[in-house]
């Protein structure tokens, strides 16, 4: 189970939760809108779901803040479903609905090229054509899987006369969009499955092995304004392993105070060579969503732009000086009220160039 975001908005709609069964295949795609909570999700699996298919045993998913909900957490309890959730930084340990979601997204592309922001309007046909189209790995299609039979096969329009000419357009799209859809699906699954095989690494580390730790918490977006983030280091660490979990996971000896899982796979560690020293000692800075917790420490400096509008120098806690960052003077007095800037009155006179108040402010004390 999966969210597929980022699509363009039609009617409300403009995020896709897949569902996928282990064991057939057989797929739901089921479009939401924003904003979305634990019951709405819970309440449309039950509708297009659970009506059809029973409640599951086990739900594989992401950690989405959703799925780590007390509600959506205790609905599956009290049904006897046993929540089973992928590691953190590795969507492939949920592979099969990932593969599925880039299909979807691949079916819809083919769908609306010219029309992108219909995308609602294919969805039921993206959804009919995944489940009939052969699987490789079960040797047949979902649909047989699930109803015991072929599934019905769709007449195509042809050159057939029509009295209706609406109808007999609505036909000949339909079929000149399908067959296409149907090779692109089973070509992306191919290419998916190929490409995720070559990027898996065949390493293995022991028990109190340290390793340097690839995770890129999501910031907000001020502080994604620098420049040189490709330059930024990518990895946190060295953090000790205290077990190994199955063949391709790893639990690192974490911070007390860090609010992340501490399971990772494999692709997202690199071993240490040489002497530890806690290089990046910044991992307590993410929350157990997978986003910095961007908290204001310094007011280094002020500037007027050319535009007559105030900026502030800040540095963050938890990342270095050289991370800090120009921010909107009035942003910040919205976003972070009880921290202490200089009063704009004080600031009249500095230029547009480098301002003349070199004073540093810190947070005033709670």
């Amino acid at each position: 189970m999966d969210f597929v975001e980022g699509l363009p908005k039609f009617g409300g709609f403009e995020v896709i939760l897949v569902v996928v069964d282990r064991l057939s295949k057989y797929g739901h795609f089921l479009p939401l809108k924003h904003p979305f909570t634990a019951k709405l999700v819970a309440e449309l699996f039950v509708k297009d779901v659970e009506r059809l298919h029973g409640f599951p045993l086990s739900i594989v998913s992401d950690r989405d803040k959703i799925f780590l909900s007390h509600f959506w957490t205790e609905l599956f309890r009290l049904s006897g479903t046993k929540l089973n959730r992928n590691m953190a930084y590795h969507p492939q340990s949920d592979g099969q609905t990932e593969v599925v979601n880039r299909g979807v997204e691949t079916y819809l592309w083919c769908f609306c090229n010219e029309k992108p922001k219909e995308w609602v309007r294919w969805l039921p046909w993206a959804e009919y054509w995944y489940n009939t189209t052969f699987q490789q790995a079960i040797g047949m299609t979902p649909f047989q899987i699930v109803y015991g039979r072929q599934p019905p096969t769709i007449m195509s329009y042809g050159s057939t006369l029509s009295k209706n000419s609406t109808a007999e357009e609505m036909l000949q799209e339909r079929d000149a969009v399908l067959i296409t859809l149907c090779e692109h699906l089973r070509l992306a699954q191919e290419q998916m499955k190929v490409y995720a095989d070559r990027k898996r690494p065949n390493v293995e580390y022991c028990v109190g092995d340290y390793v340097f730790l690839r995770i890129r918490p999501y910031r907000q977006a001020t502080l994604w304004r620098k420049r040189n983030e490709k330059l930024s280091p990518r990895f946190m660490g060295p953090y000790k392993i205290v077990e190994k979990v199955g063949p391709i996971a790893y639990r690192l000896e974490l911070p007390d105070s860090s609010k992340i899982h501490p399971v990772f796979h494999i692709s997202q560690l690199r071993k240490l060579v040489g002497q530890h020293e806690n290089l990046q000692p910044t991992i307590q800075f993410v929350n157990e969503n997978y986003e910095w917790k961007s908290i204001p420490e310094e007011a280094v400096e002020y500037r007027k732009t050319v535009a007559g509008q105030w900026e502030v120098l800040v540095s963050w806690e938890g990342l270095p000086k050289h991370e800090a960052t120009w921010e909107s003077y009035d942003e910040m007095q919205l976003k972070y009220p009880t921290f202490h800037l200089e009063d704009k009155v004080n600031l009249k006179g500095g230029s547009n160039v480098r301002p003349l108040i070199k004073h540093v402010y810190s947070r005033r004390k709670k």
